[in-house]
């Protein structure tokens, strides 16, 4: 039974992607797109044809998620604290976090594909 147990916890924590981050004193952060070494998460779908970033506010201050492709296009979107979005992510898209002020942010990211798992806000 403890066997059972302990396989079974190493495969739920084994399982998830997701990561808290804290950025402070207005740094940009990239968290996936750039590269191996670059990137500060791992997207296990970044070979799909799109996958989605779940992101969640959990500090006091806002902060801003901006999407860049390869073919120079640019989104950039604000997230309130409190707030959880899915960002869709295409190949090849680069995400940042880019805190607005000098204040630390506080954020949870996590990656998937099914649509289940979306919170009501997904951002295209």
């Amino acid at each position: 039974m403890k066997k059972f147990l302990f396989f079974s916890a190493l495969f739920i924590f084994g399982c998830s992607y997701g990561q808290t981050f804290e950025i402070t004193d207005g740094q940009s952060m990239c968290m996936i797109g750039k590269g191996k070494g670059q990137d500060a998460t791992i997207n296990p779908y970044a070979d799909e044809e799109y996958s989605y970033a779940l992101v969640e506010n959990i500090g006091i201050i806002g902060f801003e998620i901006r999407i860049e492709s390869t073919k120079n296009s640019k989104k950039q979107f604000t997230i309130k604290p409190n707030n959880k979005v899915a960002v869709k992510l295409y190949r090849n898209n680069i995400l940042y976090f880019d805190a607005l002020t000098l204040e630390k942010v506080k954020v949870t990211i996590n990656y998937t594909i099914s649509k289940n798992e979306l919170p009501p806000t997904v951002i295209q």
